[in-house]
């Protein structure tokens, strides 16, 4: 039975990782800056939902995954990856940490507003670290690692915290419904946190 609950869980971290890279892909933005190219993008979306639906460890790599390849693949973006995967593998940490140590959400899953005020304030808290970390990690991280002169990022950074904004927003509303969508239909199964 514990063999069945991982391959099950590893299939549900798949499929949001399949989920992250599309929402990343092929439901965004570009943006393109006098210093390189920054997006508005779903990707973020998928990784909180998974945080919320398998918990913290299994969100974090699930957006690492995803959103990692999409960089990979993504010419505008493939210097950026080892940035995207640690980042989004703690934004993943943060929100399943919130959700599943503070709040037991999965405890309440009857209840509606306890799981959209949870599933909200986990959403929160990720997207939060999100919009402090993102532009501030990306511009040391263009700058001194790989040398991108400093205005060119700062340019980057600021440019990339208004879309790391919109992101944020769009990321806590729909990964709130969605959760609170799916987590009374899926509470059965083995995956769920």
């Amino acid at each position: 039975m514990k063999n069945k609950t991982i391959v099950s869980k590893l299939c549900a971290i798949g499929l949001l990782s399949a989920l992250c890279y599309v929402g990343f892909m092929f439901i965004k933005i570009n943006i393109p800056t006098p210093a390189g190219s920054t997006a508005i993008h779903f990707g973020n979306t998928f990784c909180v939902l998974g945080a919320l639906l398998l918990g913290g460890m299994e969100g974090g790599v699930a957006g690492a995954i995803g959103m990692g390849l999409a960089d990979l693949m993504d010419p505008l973006y493939v210097a950026s990856a080892p940035k995207t995967i640690v980042l989004k593998f703690l934004i993943g940490c943060i929100v399943g940490f919130i959700a599943h140590r503070i709040a037991h959400i999965k405890d309440h899953t009857n209840d509606r507003s306890y799981s959209i005020k949870w599933a909200f304030l986990a959403s929160l808290g990720g997207m939060v670290f999100n919009v402090i970390a993102d532009p501030l990690v990306g511009f040391l991280y263009k700058n001194y690692i790989i040398g991108v002169p400093y205005e060119a990022a700062k340019i980057l950074a600021a440019w990339s915290s208004v879309s790391t904004l919109i992101n944020a927003i769009t990321s806590i509303l729909l990964a709130t419904v969605l959760y609170v969508t799916l987590a009374k239909h899926v509470k059965h199964l083995d995956f769920f946190k």
